[in-house]
């Protein structure tokens, strides 16, 4: 196995790349700038400078590995086409050059209630209905996916338990990036994470489960 991550530097993204370190997965990251990437990622991953939005590019990129995670988003701003540029437009570039390379998994991050139109966050750019456009373009993609959708997400880790459940059954909550970072990873080694959306958050006074629980007991 070899995970190429998109999206790496960002909150989520490096503690993915951080997670496949530790367990021994060797990473390729997609950076836009190198000299920040060599300040925050790993010193085992490496580094291919890049944009989602150049299609071309990725394929070339992306040759050689062997899985895909997707922790990509429009950051905050004024420009309205931000979401659709990067949470859409780009997450679809990912899935392209991933089938031209024949990759075997791709995990994509991306938020609970992409099915409410109606959701506040939809005031910022529509935020949510791209990201579910780009779930869609990924689930009939033909390619093995998993998609995780986290509750609000929280930079400092805790020692709650993640719950998991099935599409549009979790619509409030949030969890710590760790956790987000350790479902994508634990989706590459679970089988029966293939071809799912699963969602997720973090509850004080929820059951520990291993994760080959928590994912078989998501329809």
């Amino acid at each position: 196995m070899k995970a190429f991550v998109a999206g790496a530097t960002g909150e989520t993204g490096r503690r993915i790349v951080k997670e496949l370190v530790q367990r021994g997965v060797p990473v390729r990251a997609l950076v836009r700038d190198l000299e920040k990437a060599k300040q925050i990622l790993p010193s085992e991953a490496e580094l291919v400078t890049g944009d989602v939005l150049q299609l071309e590019s990725l394929k070339s990129a992306i040759q050689g590995c062997t899985v895909v995670v997707s922790a990509t988003g429009a950051a905050p701003s004024f420009d309205p086409t931000g979401p659709y540029k990067v949470d859409y437009e780009g997450n679809k570039n990912l899935v392209d050059a991933a089938k031209a390379q024949g990759i075997e998994q791709f995990v994509m991050v991306s938020s609970l209630c992409t099915s409410q139109l109606f959701h506040p966050l939809n005031l910022f750019w529509l935020i949510l209905v791209w990201k579910k456009r780009a779930e869609e373009y990924l689930q009939s993609s033909g390619l093995a996916y998993t998609i995780v959708r986290p509750g609000g997400l929280k930079n400092e880790d805790n020692a709650d338990a993640i719950i998991m459940s099935k599409a549009d059954s979790l619509f409030d909550g949030s969890i710590p990036r760790t956790k987000v970072a350790q479902v994508c990873v634990e989706a590459l080694f679970q089988p029966s994470a293939r071809n799912k959306i699963v969602e997720i958050v973090a509850k004080a006074d929820g059951v520990a489960q291993p994760f080959e629980v928590l994912f078989a007991n998501v329809a």
